[in-house]
């Protein structure tokens, strides 16, 4: 029975200190973006911010509700403001940042299944991969070249 692996490659800065100053200014939106969030219930916030190839940048944040799962993530609510505002124009990156009320905040988080598959579907929507970077407050920081990376066996449109 064949086996086979999967991998892929990121990078890993170990402080904000080390990114450049345009992946810094973007991290920190999705920080600021963070404090935005409406999250009563996981007291689990988080923030994202995107520069489009129009240069552009926008952010959005989780926004729960009591009837639960109907809130949306930060990353599908910034995609939807995007494809609303500027329909058609490709994501270059993405920045997700988090605070948690009841914890720390010190290494990166990933973007949850639902988002995978989102921004998976938007980068081939517009056909150009969207750059992520991961980080919390404070910690090491991940730069992932394409969100599809994320999520490697996954369907699309093409599939039907």
């Amino acid at each position: 029975m064949p086996v086979e692996k999967y991998s892929f490659d990121f990078e890993i800065y170990s402080s904000f200190n080390e990114l450049s100053d345009a992946d810094a200014a973007l991290l920190t939106m999705a920080q600021k973006a963070a404090e935005n969030a409406y999250a009563p219930y996981s007291n689990f916030h988080v923030g994202a911010a995107a520069l489009l190839n129009n240069g552009e940048m926008l952010t959005g944040s989780n926004q729960e509700n009591a009837s639960y799962p109907v809130g949306t993530c930060a990353e599908r609510v910034l995609l939807g403001n995007i494809a609303t505002m500027f329909p058609n124009i490709p994501l270059q990156t993405m920045a997700i940042s988090y605070f948690n009320d009841k914890g720390k905040s010190v290494h990166p988080i990933s973007p949850c299944g639902m988002c995978r598959q989102y921004l998976l579907e938007y980068e081939k929507r517009v056909n150009q991969p969207i750059r992520l970077i991961l980080g919390g407050k404070e910690g090491k920081i991940f730069i992932i070249k394409s969100a599809a990376e994320l999520l490697p066996l996954n369907f699309s449109a093409e599939d039907f």
